[in-house]
């Protein structure tokens, strides 16, 4: 039973590791977060989410390693990921303009769940996370976590060992992801309403977060291309 509940705990560190770091995606959910509410924001992250559980099918049936074959589709998502994210960040400069307040002053319908949705299945780096890490924590097999963990991890080897490709590393890997889009949208507008003054410029900032990934992928895509 111990094991079960630390190899729970593990998969749910990897998907937070995941989808916590700073990227187009999280630009998408804080946007939605702090113009539309807690529940636009969670319902992009679920797009995003949603992508990642379509990946890992895709990564059981052998398919995503098509994409990291052909150099030429590679270089077809890289494009059409930065034209989104450029698209995505006009969007984000013109709903931040509109802005006055946290949650509820801008009039449209959320997209959020479309847009974080699309935007992971043109993101050749959460196909890349399924074609390594991904594909590691389905094969069946042992994983010591603390292995090559640099300084402290001569010291630690064996102490902590799971099985990877069980449902319980798996199941705790799509809570961790679930945990992340529960609890920032909620830390957005919780902080927002207190400083009611910064939700434009959270939706300006998330516009060029999107506008700055969006000119990497398209300079990616032509390398790739060419």
């Amino acid at each position: 039973m111990l094991s079960v509940l630390t190899t729970l705990l593990v998969g749910a560190v990897f998907g937070l590791v995941l989808a916590a770091p700073p990227g187009p995606m999280n630009a998408i959910i804080a946007e939605e977060s702090v113009l539309r509410g807690w529940l636009a924001g969670f319902r992009a992250g679920l797009g995003a989410m949603s992508a990642d559980v379509l990946f890992f099918v895709l990564t059981l049936l052998g398919i995503a390693t098509l994409v990291d074959a052909l150099d030429w589709v590679r270089g077809l998502l890289y494009l059409a990921g930065g034209v989104l994210m450029l698209y995505f960040a006009l969007g984000a400069v013109r709903d931040a303009r509109a802005a006055r307040s946290f949650t509820g002053e801008v009039s449209h319908d959320s997209t959020g769940f479309r847009r974080a949705f699309a935007l992971s299945l043109t993101n050749p780096y959460q196909i890349g996370f399924w074609l390594t890490i991904g594909v590691g924590l389905l094969t069946p097999g042992r994983l010591d976590v603390f292995e090559h963990v640099p300084l402290i991890g001569e010291e630690l080897v064996g102490t902590l060992v799971v099985e990877t490709g069980s449902p319980a590393l798996l199941g705790g890997f799509f809570a961790g992801i679930g945990l992340w889009i529960v609890a920032f949208p909620g830390g957005l507008v919780r902080v927002g309403r207190r400083v009611d003054a910064f939700a434009p410029i959270i939706a300006g900032l998330s516009g060029l977060v999107l506008a700055g990934f969006g000119v990497v992928f398209l300079g990616t895509g032509a390398v790739v291309l060419v």
